[in-house]
């Protein structure tokens, strides 16, 4: 089902692919006749209409074909508007479907009315779907738009507006240039302010320049974006920012309105980018908001650079208007040239020469890149503090990306009218260089005095013994001679997929733990000898003790002293054994926190000096409830790796520190006192976006875990600020472990200051408390185990029959059974191809399971079983596999009547009003049943009588039961009154001509059937079905789409056919 789904859905596409496979090598000249597809743009995003957008394209074909007619040449080219199939799609603007372009382009072709060139869409979804496949589409297409970065480099298309890629590359030659005028250094930051309500070209400009792959991103050393008009205000006046250089996209009235009143600071500046709007030129006014405002523009559509005469000089105004009609100038202008040399003219010819050439435009010359994309001068006005107006600055060519500066003295706003740098307060002085200086020179010493002393303890280092391995036969096994796996993997951490594996072993009478360390192949290095040597010397009460490494075969693994309990993480999540109210207490708590202190403390002053792997999963539980770390130093052999216990520091730059373990131990911390998952935090559940805002370190305040201090009590709040300071973003400012030994200390030892309770008599009485709660733990556990056998037996039931299910748990087996007389039900969705066609995949399956979920309700009150569904079709069977006489007839006809009873009123929620037609098909006779397969079984009937009742379905018509003679003799022998009426002769599949019958109701019981279709109107079912779903769609486009309720109303609507109508009903009982 999920691949016929699947191919649906893509056979519009690969439709697309074949077609244009074929229309790239066909010459598309019908006796020097020549088409041109426009794609008319009907989105919001632009302010052209379509009525103007037709007139510039007529006017441009008039303007061509004169020049045609002048050379004498007998030439026809016309045009063909499109717009995109609204009846398919709910409009949202360029923010609509990709395949609107596909649908729109098979449409096309169907109709005969492709040609040889395609202008649009202007959308860059939307082109983006069409040039994707690159070489494979072949068909040439000009767009006026389509900006993004992911529309640049296509072989077919050519852009007749300035792209994103030409504007960023603007910004990286004017940020690194040093050498103007009025600009003496080079700028290495930014802020990027995204607005909310950008238009179509500024959202793919501002992407662009927030994108990370481009030069502009990759060369700045600091970038931030913006996204509401506070955060612009907040940064134009705050003394503290990063930059004073902010981008920007939109108008001046834009400007205004998210600045409003606002001071900006002097040194400030702002890049407004505003290619497409002929204000500056026209009015040429500026305002005091716009005084520290730089506009990227372009020249205005209406210059004295314009060489054609058109009939709507306003037309001039528009650059979407001048883009329509230089796209159809570019075409005349390629044609002329395959006229002129006789060349055949084909749709593919047209690609290479829409490259790398210049034409003559309606304003003047326009020139094309290699990649087909639009060259044209960017220029940047300023507002002259003299004049009160715009000037121009500078001229970007984008062809050359060189910039040629049009002023040389410009009156700024800006302090001695050159252009501020980029960072705040840039611009030392002399006394700042000379501490800078000195500075370095100390750095410099002290760093020379460390390595002279790094040598000297490296050289006493060698002189210790040399490294050995433990002989493997002193690793015995376990007295079980079973090896035991304790996995490591953390279930929060789905990155990875790699389990530490640990073995069990004996070394010295002692069991150990033998870690896999798979990164080394046991030929240590110096320097891993000596971290090792220092790990042998280590002997702690709160350290898990390291006995040495062992070779086996090719493996080498880490000998350390085991644990009983497991990791910490494992009790933290086994609230069976270890309650919180009678065993995980605050008290306890604190102890855990305060044993994993003391370790730490003592690593930390040891030769190891740091852990660099400390999290939940490294501290080990003994058989006395003492918590010892694990797993600590070795680091050149067991790298860390980036996780959620990781300080952002190391997840900015990979390394260790005593200050990352600190804030290790305080994410551990809060794992203890909520007892609930890693980083545990109500906003954030993703394990990849919480290691992204750590690492990020942006907002108000770093990212952290949730701790709230509003609702704990006196003795709660000491530990809660102890452990928000772990997790401080400035390492300086967390504390030692030695001050949080200190404080835990004090704190635990104000639980026992009114009483002589030593540590250990509390370890005994948390014992004795743990071995009475065994004894609950196991009478619960009894209980959890009946009611998940008894929630098991009801699952399969749901599955398989009842009788069924009982002889698989008693024998494993299921004999088959032959039933001398059963009644089988067929039926299925009349048009559901043609559904889907209108539907996506998501609302198919919602549309069937609104159906058989409803379907299986009134099962419920028949003595029937539902065999299985399989896409639309729906089986049932009734006398198997418990035996009921003759009523198997009864119960499948009287269910059959009410399933076409309830379907009569039945709507699809995506296209309400529509109604769902039927069919169905019921026969009687014996069969076989039993259970086949192992893996995921199946109660499967066999035999003649259920192909034949699948014959009666397929042979049936649309809202109508139809019956086989077989039915019909067992229902004349039952006390009901079923009504029904001869068919006639039916012709089946592998039985012959037969008498069969329609069910229409009983005598004892009304049924609102829905009006079945009369013969005539067979062959127009599924026509009549098509438009019905283009009506709907196309009202639900115009009016919004609106949840309805299943309609019953009291006549048929006027002008529809009777059979498409609901049926209407007088009883509120329904099984929906």
């Amino acid at each position: 089902m999920k691949e016929w789904i699947l191919g649906l859905a893509l056979w519009p596409l690969l439709f697309l692919l074949q077609l244009l496979q074929e229309i790239g090598s066909n010459d598309c000249s019908n006796n020097k006749s020549y088409v041109i597809n426009v794609m008319l743009m009907n989105y919001s995003d632009f302010p052209s209409t379509t009525d103007n957008l037709k007139s510039a394209v007529n006017q441009a074909l008039k303007r061509v074909q004169n020049e045609f007619q002048m050379e004498g040449q007998n030439v026809t080219i016309n045009a063909t508007f499109h717009s995109f199939i609204s009846s398919l799609y709910v409009s949202q603007g360029c923010r609509t479907s990709t395949c609107e372009g596909v649908e729109l382009i098979k449409e096309i072709y169907d109709k005969g009315e492709l040609g040889c060139v395609v202008i649009g869409p202007a959308c860059t979804y939307a082109t983006y779907q069409m040039v994707s496949v690159e070489t494979i589409l072949s068909l040439p297409l000009i767009s006026v738009g389509s900006f993004g970065l992911s529309c640049d480099y296509k072989v077919n298309l050519t852009r007749l507006l300035t792209p994103a890629r030409k504007v960023n590359d603007f910004f990286y030659y004017f940020w690194k240039e040093f050498r103007l005028p009025f600009k003496t250094t080079a700028w290495e930051s930014a802020y990027i302010y995204k607005r909310n309500e950008n238009s179509e070209a500024c959202f793919w400009y501002m992407n662009a320049l927030d994108a990370g792959i481009t030069e502009f991103s990759e060369k700045l050393k600091f970038k931030d974006i913006l996204r509401t008009p506070e955060q612009l205000k907040k940064t134009v006046k705050d003394p503290n920012r990063k930059s004073n250089v902010i981008i920007m996209c939109g108008s001046p009235d834009d400007v205004s309105t998210d600045l409003g009143t606002v001071e900006v600071d002097n040194d400030v500046v702002i890049i407004l980018i505003d290619l497409f709007n002929n204000l500056y030129f026209s009015k040429n006014i500026s305002a005091h908001y716009m005084q520290n405002v730089l506009v990227l523009t372009l020249l205005p559509a209406n210059d004295s650079l314009n060489t054609i005469k058109i009939e709507e000089p306003l037309l001039m105004e528009d650059d979407i208007f001048v883009g329509y009609f230089n796209a159809v100038l570019l075409f005349g202008h390629t044609l002329k040239k395959f006229i002129l040399s006789q060349s055949p003219v084909l749709p593919l010819s047209f690609i290479n020469e829409f490259r790398n050439t210049t034409f003559e435009g309606l304003l003047g010359p326009v020139t094309l890149d290699e990649f087909g994309d639009i060259d044209s001068n960017l220029t940047l006005l300023y507002t002259s503090q003299t004049a009160n107006h715009f000037r121009t600055l500078l001229v970007f060519n984008t062809q050359k990306n060189e910039t040629y500066t049009r002023t040389t003295s410009p009156d700024f706003v800006w302090k001695d009218n050159k252009l501020p740098s980029d960072i705040p307060g840039a611009g030392p002085h002399i006394l700042t260089i000379a501490v800078f200086t000195l500075t370095g020179i100390v750095i410099l010493v002290l760093i020379i005095s460390l390595l002279i002393l790094r040598k000297y303890r490296r050289d006493n280092e060698r002189r210790w013994k040399k490294w050995s391995h433990i002989p493997p036969e002193e690793i015995l096994p376990l007295e079980t001679s079973e090896t035991s796996h304790i996995s490591l993997k953390i279930d929060e951490d789905k990155r990875r997929d790699t389990i530490h594996r640990l073995r069990q072993g004996k070394y010295d009478k002692k069991v150990v733990i033998l870690k896999d360390l798979k990164n080394s192949d046991g030929n240590f290095s110096e320097k891993q000898k000596i971290e090792l040597n220092k790990l042998l010397q280590i002997d702690y009460y709160n350290l898990t003790k390291f006995y040495g490494t062992v070779k086996m075969d090719t493996m080498i693994f880490g000998v350390i002293e085991y644990c009983e309990r497991g990791s910490l993480r494992d009790v933290l999540n086994d609230k069976i054994s270890y309650p919180d109210g009678t065993f995980m207490d605050w008290e306890f708590k604190i102890s855990v926190m305060y044993d994993i202190a003391k370790g730490m403390s003592y690593l930390h002053s040891s030769k190891t000096e740091v852990h660099g792997r400390l999290k939940s999963t490294n501290c080990v539980v003994d058989n006395r409830m003492v918590v010892k770390i694990t797993d600590f130093g070795c680091n050149s052999i067991l790298p860390p790796r980036k996780d959620l216990w990781t300080a952002p520091e190391h997840l900015r730059h990979a390394d260790v520190s005593q200050k990352g373990d600190v804030y290790s131990y305080g994410i551990i911390a809060q794992e203890i006192i909520l007892r609930r998952e890693t980083f545990y935090t109500g906003l954030c559940r993703d394990n990849k976006e919480k290691l992204y805002r750590v690492e990020s370190g942006k907002g108000v305040k770093p990212f952290r875990p949730d701790l709230s201090l509003e609702t704990v009590g006196e003795r709660q709040m000491e530990v809660y600020t102890l452990v928000k300071s772990c997790w401080e973003e400035d390492p300086e400012k967390r504390p030692d472990f030695k001050k949080i030994e200190s404080t835990l200390a004090k704190i635990f030892s104000n639980y026992h200051g009114q009483t002589n309770e030593s540590y250990m008599d509390t370890l005994i009485r948390r014992l004795q408390l743990y071995s009475r709660n065994l004894e609950h733990l196991v009478e619960e556990r009894t209980e959890l185990y009946k009611a998940e056998r008894d929630r098991a037996d009801r699952l399969n039931f749901m599955l398989l029959p009842r009788p069924v299910v009982k002889s698989l748990k008693e024998t494993g087996l299921v004999e088959p059974e032959l039933f001398e007389e059963v009644t089988i039900y067929f039926s299925d969705i009349v048009g559901f191809t043609t559904l889907c066609r209108y539907s996506t995949p998501m609302e198919v399956v919602d549309m069937l399971n609104d159906i058989y979920k409803n379907f299986d309700h009134i099962l419920d009150h028949h003595d029937v079983y539902k065999v299985e569904t399989i896409g639309d079709a729906y089986m049932v069977v009734s006398g198997l596999p418990k035996r009921n006489g003759n009523r198997h007839a009864v119960d499948i006809s009287m269910m059959a009547l009410d399933i076409l009873s309830f379907m009569g009123s039945f709507e699809l929620r995506h296209l309400p009003g529509l109604p769902v037609w039927i069919r169905i098909g019921i026969h009687s006779g014996p069969c076989a049943a039993g259970v086949v397969g192992i893996k995921m079984p199946r109660y499967c009937l066999f035999g003649d009588t259920v192909n034949t009742a699948s014959r009666m379905e397929s042979t049936g018509l649309p809202l109508r039961i139809h019956v086989n003679g077989s039915t019909i003799n067992i229902l004349k022998r039952t006390d009901c009154q079923f009504q029904y009426e001869v068919r006639g002769e039916t012709y089946l599949k592998g039985r012959g001509t037969e008498i069969t019958y329609w069910l229409t109701g009983t005598e004892n019981k009304k049924y609102n059937l829905p009006t079945p279709p009369s013969v005539e109107n067979q062959q127009r079912l599924q026509d009549d079905l098509a438009e019905m779903i283009t009506n709907i769609l196309q009202k639900r486009e115009n009016e919004g789409s609106k949840t309805q309720k299943v309609s019953r109303v009291a006549s048929y609507r006027s002008g529809t056919l009777e059979y498409l109508q609901l049926v209407s009903t007088e009883n509120s009982a329904t099984y929906l």
